[in-house]
């Protein structure tokens, strides 16, 4: 059973479309799903979605855990403890969280994740994270970042300990500016993979223009 989230109407300046991701659960054991609310536009509406970490339910971690920090939504981040080891890029099955959400098809999103830095131990900086989603494409229609796949987004923090919103963004050219499609309107799974020992994040964002090319400038984003 699913549990979907309600519209939320917000105004906006002709041409600014705002996407937040806002997580609902799944009562069963399939991917928990995130749906949108909405934002009304000249051109008609466009879905509106929030990811708090606090919101998934235990089944969307794999060798992640909840862990308490205040100064998050609800007081919960999700991670994982530093003992300076190395992790591994996708495909490789390392710790991970995964989700759905509701998106738009021909809409460009930009991705930001809230991230919390680690302290620094052996070989990990605790300041990176792997993102992918199903059903993404480039701006020729061209599969990416697809899960399973050695194609993903690279969220670097800094190295100063502490929270940032970090942006997604990939090595090669096929994703110029880090600017992300989806095929088609409807589901699709975000899967967010641990790239170092001891980071962290409690907050999950895509934008197609509001925040396409500067991230929040509040810790947190209000659903």
């Amino acid at each position: 059973m699913n549990i979907k989230c309600q519209p939320l109407l917000r105004s906006a300046p002709t041409g600014i479309l705002l996407i937040l991701l806002s997580a609902c659960v799944s009562g069963s054991n399939s991917t928990p799903a995130v749906d949108s609310g909405a934002v009304e536009t000249a051109g008609g509406s466009l879905s509106e979605v929030i990811v708090y970490a606090s919101d998934l339910p235990s089944n969307a971690l794999f060798e992640l855990d909840f862990m308490d920090d205040s100064t998050s939504p609800n007081g919960k981040l999700i991670g994982l403890p530093n003992t300076g080891d190395e992790l591994d890029p996708p495909p490789e099955n390392d710790p991970h969280a995964t989700f759905d959400v509701q998106v738009q098809g021909n809409v460009p999103y930009r991705c930001w994740i809230h991230m919390k830095v680690g302290a620094p131990k052996g070989r990990s900086q605790a300041n990176v994270i792997w993102v992918q989603f199903s059903d993404a494409v480039d701006q020729s229609n061209h599969e990416i970042l697809k899960p399973g796949t050695g194609s993903y987004l690279t969220a670097q923090g800094p190295t100063q300990v502490g929270w940032t919103w970090v942006d997604c963004n990939m090595a090669d050219s096929a994703l110029s500016e880090a600017v992300i499609y989806f095929r088609t309107n409807g589901e699709v799974t975000a899967r967010l993979q641990a790239g170092a020992e001891g980071v962290g994040f409690d907050q999950f964002l895509l934008s197609p223009a509001k925040f396409l090319k500067e991230p929040p400038s509040e810790s947190i984003v209000e659903k």
